[in-house]
């Protein structure tokens, strides 16, 4: 009798229910791919590190499109070079060997992203050299386990984030300069896709099962359309059946029409800068090596960005609703050079004080201040954050986009009591600011309670 009314009271909760709705499938075509909502996680991080390091970190000379520039354009001043360092007959595959990763501490790398304040980092799986940071099994011999480092590179990288709580991108490109399967698609016009069935799919999918990645930042596009690449085939089995499918992010690369077009969140170019509010979610992806993604061991401090740049960089970036991806190129070894570190680290100081008008922001109905470039606004529910790039030499500061209230209360973040204010004689309000700026060498956030 128990048994029955359980069975009946079941029915009814069904029936009450209604029939059950089928998942949401996504289908492999851009229409209902670039349908699909942006994982809330990636919106709310606003700041992350990318990690260029391949084979090209051996010669650390020029930029980590060395190989293209060598043997692919025949540039005289890399040729000139190989004849300068290393012995006659040199190919780049000699490189590999010499690719050891001997200091890579991964828990270490993991300890200064975090610290830098990052909550994504993504790294290069595979650039244009066809090079895989993990054992690829269609990459073979040309691979961080069966030369060079002889470790799994990517998982040892992925481990260490999770256990500090980062979200891990993989970067890939999907062509490669020389293989000889690529090159004979590109020969026929992209009608055969030899390179794309044995060599890109099989390792999209294989770094996907293997690590499941937060982020797939993919690169590499430009030469050929979708009906090469199959790239909404993919992103149709990454939405709808892979183990992230709920959780996953990706970049617009993946035609040769697709930046800003087409995919997840837009990167366009890179280190663009939109210049005004999209409407699409949107990266910035920069370096602090101006000249180079990837390490050069000839660099030198001009050619670096400094604090002050890369706090303007990421105040702009996300005032206009993007995501900031800096950049750094470890050294062959593995060793993050201290100058980067000290830049990281700088940052993340900042954030540490600031963060508060950075993560988990939204843009505000204004930007920044029309009179000047140096005042910027994020918001958070009824919050409005103003971050200001330049200390006025009166320590007053003008804001004429707020409408205060007599409930408007300002206060400036790692700063103890509120400021000051009055209505300003034009429009919005005049803040008194403290009698010496604090600390850090550029950008301070007044955090603005009843303003509209």
């Amino acid at each position: 009798m128990a048994r029955s009314m359980a069975a009946r009271a079941l029915l009814c909760v069904a029936a009450a229910l209604g029939p059950a709705v089928p998942a949401l499938r996504y289908r492999p075509d851009w229409a209902s791919l670039d349908a699909r909502p942006l994982p809330a996680w990636f919106d709310q991080a606003k700041v992350g590190v990318f990690v260029h390091w391949g084979v090209f970190s051996v010669p650390a000379w020029g930029s980590e499109w060395f190989w293209w520039h060598w043997r692919g354009e025949h540039r005289t001043d890399y040729e000139s070079f190989m004849r300068r360092r290393f012995p006659p007959g040199t190919t780049y595959s000699d490189f590999a060997p010499l690719f050891t990763a001997h200091d890579f501490q991964p828990r270490d790398w993991a300890r200064l992203f975090q610290r830098a304040g990052a909550r994504y980092v993504v790294l290069t799986t595979k650039h244009h050299e066809g090079f895989t940071n993990w054992g690829s099994s269609v990459s073979w011999n040309w691979n961080s386990l069966d030369t060079g480092p002889h470790r799994d590179l990517v998982g040892e990288l992925g481990q260490a984030l999770r256990e500090s709580n980062i979200r891990y991108g993989l970067y890939h490109s999907l062509l490669e300069w020389f293989n000889p399967l690529y090159l004979a698609d590109k020969e026929s016009g992209f009608t055969t896709q030899n390179f794309v069935l044995k060599k890109t799919m099989p390792e999209l999918y294989d770094l996907v099962l293997k690590y499941k990645p937060d982020l797939i930042w993919s690169d590499g596009d430009w030469d050929a359309p979708e009906s090469y690449w199959n790239s909404t085939s993919f992103l149709a089995w990454l939405y709808n059946d892979s183990p992230v499918k709920d959780t996953v992010v990706v970049n617009d690369r993946w035609c040769s029409n697709c930046s800003c077009h087409h995919g997840g969140y837009y990167n366009c170019a890179d280190k663009y800068k939109p210049g005004t509010l999209l409407a699409h979610k949107w990266e910035m992806c920069s370096s602090i090596d101006k000249l180079s993604w990837g390490y050069r061991s000839n660099m030198n401090i001009a050619e670096l960005m400094d604090e002050a740049s890369i706090i303007e960089e990421l105040v702009q970036t996300v005032s206009f609703g993007g995501n900031y991806l800096l950049n750094v190129g470890p050294t062959k070894e593995g060793v993050i050079v201290p100058i980067f570190q000290e830049r990281l680290l700088a940052l993340g100081r900042w954030l540490d004080t600031n963060g508060e008008a950075i993560y988990e922001t939204k843009p505000w109905r204004v930007q920044m201040e029309n009179s000047t470039d140096m005042v910027w606004y994020t918001s958070k529910g009824a919050v409005v954050y103003a971050i200001f790039l330049l200390w006025p030499r009166d320590n007053v500061l003008e804001l004429s986009s707020p409408a205060p209230s007599p409930d408007t209360q300002v206060t400036m973040l790692g700063h103890a009591g509120t400021l000051k204010w009055q209505k300003s004689p034009g429009e919005g309000l005049l803040v008194t600011l403290p009698c010496m700026p604090p600390s850090s060498p550029s950008g301070w956030a007044l955090k603005l309670e009843g303003v509209k």
